[in-house]
């Protein structure tokens, strides 16, 4: 039976399941409403719920007023500045290289800088190997030692002739149309930052990137869209972002010394790029034609180090944010930055706190709260799912996100409330070798079982009245 196959079943079956035990989950329902905290509990998720559903119904109205910018003619396009950092990529990064190369984007109006940051493997070699044969359209630089990517990015900014500096991770590949459609929102001299489209690159290799392709789908070309029709996109992906260069001149200082809790900040470099220009007064957009094919971890480990990061980088940046969004941080109406802003300060805090809940009700009552969960998690997954068949010709892949998400409740829930009690670590994570935790030992549990099966049978329990 295909995997697929097993994802609709399990949709199904926590469907029948979920509705079979109506009456006992009115039971359990009740009995939590006549306990001290139950009560609050319970109209703490009721108020997120309804909050989480006002905010779609807003994004939904705010994605069909979005549209991308068209790619300018040659006349119009800006002299840019394409940085590429490595570290340890290997001939990943002449890949990478090359398709920049093939870019539909004048050659006269286009520097590329590759900055191997202190590799320890043949990074160098391959770096040198693309400048020798673009004929001097590529200058590699290379760092003495690892000095971190933000460091990698200054070297290559502070090199620039040109106005717009465009950022492309070294395991990521770009069509030939990319360049052209990504930079040419900067003809509006209220633009400072431009965010590309995210897609996987390597979603034929396991489970986990197929996932994500769906959840970038729904992430970028939903979410982003959104912030974007109100002129506010919180994070340029390290991926394929560009920069008014001006605007970057001002805060490029403050950007790499950049403090948290005392310590240097060694991650989140494009969030806090992203903050920085909007906090300058500048509109941060995105551009859907703008496609960028990034590799994504195939294992648990590498997917968890690499959320870990983004969430400590959220946690960081969005109190960085705070301190500015509401003030008159630019002349253009700022309403819709606020509201998103927030909407993410709550579904960073009150969702831990119901998870905390939520986890003692599987201890009290596993099957009864564990197929309701398997339920609400498969409900959730069907919007980025429907969201994904929509944009890519009702293909089948969509199906994923439903997996995507009954992984995240078993596999992924904890990254969240972690980060906000870890947000002082500054570990990049996917450079560093650490001991395996109990945490990704139970993550790697649970995505053995949903690859196995992807369902998880529901067993009928009765609950006392009380």
């Amino acid at each position: 039976m295909g995997m697929k196959t097993l994802i609709v079943a399990a949709f199904l079956l926590s469907s029948v399941t979920a509705w079979t035990q109506c009456d006992q989950f009115e039971q359990a329902v009740d009995f939590l409403r006549n306990q001290p905290y139950g009560l609050i509990y319970l109209r703490l998720g009721q108020t997120l719920l309804v909050i989480n559903l006002a905010a779609f119904l807003w994004r939904v109205f705010l994605f069909f007023r979005y549209r991308p910018v068209e790619g300018s003619p040659d006349a119009q396009l800006p002299v840019c500045t394409v940085v590429v950092p490595a570290y340890n990529e290997g001939s990943m990064v002449l890949k990478t290289l090359e398709s920049i190369l093939q870019s539909d984007y004048p050659a006269d109006k286009l520097q590329i800088i590759a900055v191997d940051d202190g590799s320890v493997d043949d990074t160098w070699a391959w770096m040198e190997k693309a400048a020798a044969g673009s004929h001097g359209r590529i200058e590699a630089v290379r760092m003495a030692k690892n000095g971190g990517k933000r460091r990698a990015l200054y070297e290559g900014f502070i090199r620039s002739k040109a106005d717009v500096l465009v950022t492309i991770d070294s395991d990521s590949l770009i069509d030939p149309e990319t360049i052209r459609c990504l930079v040419s929102p900067f003809a509006d001299a209220a633009v400072g930052g431009v965010a590309g489209n995210v897609v996987v690159l390597n979603q034929d290799r396991d489970i986990i990137p197929r996932m994500l392709d769906v959840s970038f789908a729904y992430s970028f070309e939903f979410i982003r869209a959104s912030q974007s029709a109100v002129n506010t996109v919180f994070c340029t992906p390290g991926a394929l972002s560009a920069y008014r260069r001006e605007v970057v001149m001002q805060v490029l200082d403050a950007w790499l010394n950049q403090t948290f809790l005392g310590q240097p900040a060694g991650i989140g470099e494009d969030r806090a790029m992203t903050n920085a220009i909007l906090q300058k007064g500048y509109h941060v957009t995105f551009q859907s034609n703008a496609v960028v094919y990034t590799t994504v971890p195939v294992r648990y480990k590498g997917l968890c180090k690499m959320f870990l990061r983004w969430a400590r980088s959220n946690v960081r940046e969005m109190l960085a944010m705070s301190s500015f969004i509401f003030t008159r941080f630019r002349r253009t109406p700022a309403t819709g930055a606020r509201a998103n802003f927030l909407l993410s300060a709550i579904q960073m805090i009150v969702p831990q706190i119901l998870l905390v809940g939520l986890t003692g009700c599987f201890f009290w009552h596993p099957a009864l709260f564990l197929s309701h969960a398997l339920f609400g998690a498969c409900v959730a997954g069907s919007v980025p799912a429907a969201f994904y068949a929509w944009r890519r010709n009702f293909s089948s892949e969509a199906l994923w996100a439903i997996l995507y998400s009954m992984f995240w409740i078993f596999g992924l829930s904890w990254i969240a409330p972690y980060a906000l009690v870890t947000a002082g670590n500054n570990k990049w994570l996917t450079r560093e070798a650490d001991k395996r935790t109990r945490r990704m030992r139970w993550g790697r549990l649970a995505l053995y079982y949903l690859k196995r099966a992807a369902f998880f049978p529901a067993a009928q329990t009765s609950v006392k009245n009380t």
